[in-house]
């Protein structure tokens, strides 16, 4: 599915407040064990990944095992995404966009063990991203950095912080450009406060955000997922958009976990086990640098280094003490975006 086909029926309203879209991979001829479907449900802009990675992953299990498997998506805000499994809906797996997301599974109901980020490597992020600019050719307002945003007259468009996991990075990648250049938390609230001031409207994910900008053109300034920025270009053109490298960003890494409460009750553990390994495998890690994700892998480290910038990169960790105090701190009810954000008067 292309990005302006996704585009044009998001526009139209076929789910961009909860961006709930199902696609499921047509079932192959039956052999060996009985078919299997899988639901996995990701965050925003992971659509076209799946797309890809599904089809490659139903070709491999079926030549392992001879079983057909079947894989729906579900795509929306990560935050809202996680509310819906602990809500009940029945994942297999959980592909998100932060590992808090991910902990909340945990935490709510017991849906996923304590022990996830030791069951794959880099604790369970197969590929990672990073926050840029997405601007208007020729960047008519010359923005080149963070700072840059908080002028009069510049709109910025971002996702809701307590739906979307991206809006969360971006957050937090602003946050730790303005501690580091206005010095202390002090200035990066204040930072944070104006920043907000320029933004007209909060979408509920990370695609959302990109239609209201590219496809309604409004703002001056997406704060896109490295991917969904490259994306936009191969879909739309170099010749209306183009991206800025900020000087500082944060290291996005996107975490997958077993939702082991529903593996067990539908007995489909081994296929859901399989299918986030495979994500790690040569096939996986290439399919994720096609989609402008940055792989793990050396080899898919070296085939696509030249696709991304080279920029200063921040972890979670280092930054800020982990998920668990970023979401205190910052997105939990009564934290810094509590703080600083009052909705625009209608």
């Amino acid at each position: 599915m292309s990005l302006r086909r996704d585009f044009i029926k998001l526009s139209l309203g076929a789910g961009v407040a909860g961006a709930m879209a199902l696609s499921a991979l047509p079932t192959f001829a039956q052999g060996g064990a009985g078919p299997v479907t899988l639901l996995n449900v990701s965050y925003d802009p992971t659509r076209e990944l799946y797309v890809d990675y599904n089809q490659a992953f139903a070709k491999y299990w079926k030549a392992k095992t001879g079983q057909d498997v079947t894989v729906k998506q579900s795509h929306g805000g990560s935050g809202k995404q996680a509310r819906s499994i602990i809500d009940g809906i029945d994942a297999d797996v959980a592909t998100l966009a932060l590992g808090g997301d991910i902990d909340a599974l945990v935490t709510h109901g017991g849906l996923v063990k304590p022990d996830w980020q030791k069951r794959l490597p880099h604790n369970s992020a197969p590929y990672t991203s990073t926050i840029v600019f997405l601007v208007k050719k020729g960047n008519p307002k010359g923005l080149k950095d963070w700072d840059d945003l908080v002028k009069p007259g510049v709109q910025v468009i971002t996702p809701n912080p307590k739906t979307s996991g991206g809006a969360r990075w971006n957050y937090l990648a602003a946050w730790e450009f303005a501690k580091r250049k206005y010095g202390g938390d002090a200035k990066a609230k204040e930072y944070i406060g104006n920043l907000f001031k320029n933004v007209p409207v909060l979408d509920t994910g990370a695609r959302g955000a990109t239609i209201t900008f590219v496809q309604r053109g409004v703002g001056d300034v997406l704060l896109a997922w490295e991917n969904e920025a490259f994306l936009a270009l191969k879909e739309f053109g170099p010749e209306k958009f183009e991206i800025v490298v900020p000087s500082i960003s944060i290291l996005a890494e996107p975490s997958v976990a077993v939702v082991d409460k529903v593996v067990d009750k539908k007995g489909t553990r081994a296929v859901a086990e399989e299918y986030l390994k495979y994500l790690y495998s040569d096939e996986g890690q290439d399919i994720a640098g096609r989609n402008f994700y940055r792989p793990t892998s050396d080899k898919a480290k070296a085939k696509y280094d030249k696709q991304f910038p080279k920029l200063t990169l921040v972890t979670i960790d280092q930054a800020f003490g982990g998920w668990a105090k970023a979401d205190k701190e910052h997105f939990a009810d009564g934290g810094s975006f509590d703080q600083i954000y009052a909705p625009k008067q209608k």
